[in-house]
């Protein structure tokens, strides 16, 4: 049986609607600032949503070639800036210091190349079917973010893209985290990316009463707030470097965070409602504790799913309930959502990454756009302004469409 690695942080890149690398976008994050603003990717007037969390002046002319770039998918942009931040800030040079078949990709999309989607339908309405782009299918399917990525860096090991709705990114982190615990790799480049901000999905989710149709940026994303009503889309995407801390010791490597413990569950109970007592996530938060082997007690911050929608945060509070017990009244629980929006299968990267800041800098992100309490949601979300905080360990809740639930926790890094 192979020993249990303890799996080590060694960077992390981020392009999301906060900011185009993780030093501007945690600098956002604790300052409490709106990411959110009027949908500029595609007309919205004739639709009920016009705000989305986009990305905003990203230049990926250094990271992409031209075209390499006309043949991909907005997310799979997005994932390859976000991939290049991490493999810098990590000085991993696959080709002298790993065993490349030693070291995979797990890069998560809830949907996919959606836009690819949408513009190659058109054309093949107007100009007949055997005219759409050759590209379409290789640039739209979910899987060619990791692809790309495994195809830049030299990776040859496990590479695979997880979908499960908004708890990918989690899943991809946790999956990862296992492939280097239990032996069956040294690195792994784990996250997701999420490219929705489109007149169809946008359309989609609406329909579904899921998006907020506010049209106040500063009030539209208001997760635990009396007056919420629905997420807001977001864009972008997020990535890690995760190693065991042998493999990273051993070339020398600077040092993040540590991933210590991985949960998951299923609510089997709807394909979109989330299980009315929360015992699902519950449970996937009661597992993450499990597996890294602490108490409830040991964990000061949660960063929750905390979508903003009238059900997601009402069981959310209910779950984190189950799971610590008296201790959730001693909790920080914040919703970054109400900064960035809802990234989808994008999301846990992102807050992974502001996860993993809030151990390193001992702070606490706020939950913005907070006026109006809701007796159903009474932990302490950090309302409006972040803190100060003496945090050891800290865990990030990932739930999607489905029933997936999926907790990932860390803690912070002390050599």
């Amino acid at each position: 049986m192979n020993k249990e690695n303890r799996v080590v942080i060694t960077g992390m890149g981020t392009v999301n609607p906060l900011g185009n690398s993780v030093a501007e976008s945690w600098a956002a994050a604790k300052a409490g600032e709106n990411g959110i603003a009027e949908i500029t990717l595609f007309d919205s007037s004739e639709q009920k949503v016009h705000l989305a969390g986009e990305v905003k002046n990203l230049d990926i002319s250094t990271i992409i070639n031209r075209k390499d770039a006309r043949h991909m998918d907005r997310f799979t942009q997005f994932a390859l800036v976000a991939a290049d931040e991490a493999m810098k800030q990590s000085g991993l040079d696959l080709s002298k210091e790993a065993d490349p078949y030693r070291c995979g990709v797990i890069m998560s999309s809830g949907i996919g190349g959606i836009a690819t989607i949408e513009d190659n339908q058109n054309r093949g309405m107007k100009r007949g079917f055997d005219r759409v782009s050759p590209f379409f299918i290789p640039s739209a399917i979910p899987n060619m973010a990791a692809g790309r990525i495994a195809i830049a860096y030299g990776f040859k090991g496990y590479s695979t893209c997880i979908v499960t709705a908004c708890a990918s990114s989690n899943n991809a982190i946790g999956d990862a985290f296992r492939q280097i615990r239990d032996g069956y790799s040294d690195v792994m480049l784990a996250g997701g990316a999420e490219a929705c901000v489109t007149p169809l999905c946008i359309g989609g989710f609406t329909v579904m009463q899921a998006l907020s149709t506010n049209p106040d940026p500063d009030k539209a994303s208001c997760p635990f707030d009396a007056e919420r009503s629905g997420f807001v889309m977001g864009e972008g995407a997020g990535a890690l470097i995760l190693e065991s801390l042998d493999h990273a010791q051993a070339r020398g490597a600077d040092i993040l965070g540590e991933v210590v413990g991985y949960g998951t569950s299923t609510d089997a109970y709807h394909i979109t409602a989330p299980s009315p007592n929360g015992e699902g996530a519950a449970a996937a938060m009661t597992a993450a504790l499990n597996d890294a082997g602490i108490a409830p007690e040991s964990v000061g911050y949660i960063n929750a799913h905390g979508t903003s929608t009238p059900m997601n945060d009402q069981i959310e509070t209910k779950a984190i309930k189950t799971a610590f017990g008296e201790h959730a009244k001693h909790l920080a629980v914040s919703s970054t959502k109400s900064m960035t929006g809802h990234l989808l299968g994008g999301t846990g990267a992102i807050e992974a990454i502001f996860t993993a800041m809030a151990l390193r800098d001992q702070f606490v992100p706020p939950t913005i756009h907070y006026e109006t309490p809701d007796p159903d949601c009474d932990l302490d979300i950090v309302p409006n302004a972040g803190r100060d905080a003496a945090l050891n360990y800290a865990l990030s809740n990932g739930l999607g469409f489905g029933g997936h639930n999926a907790v990932v926790i860390m803690k912070r890094w002390e050599a």
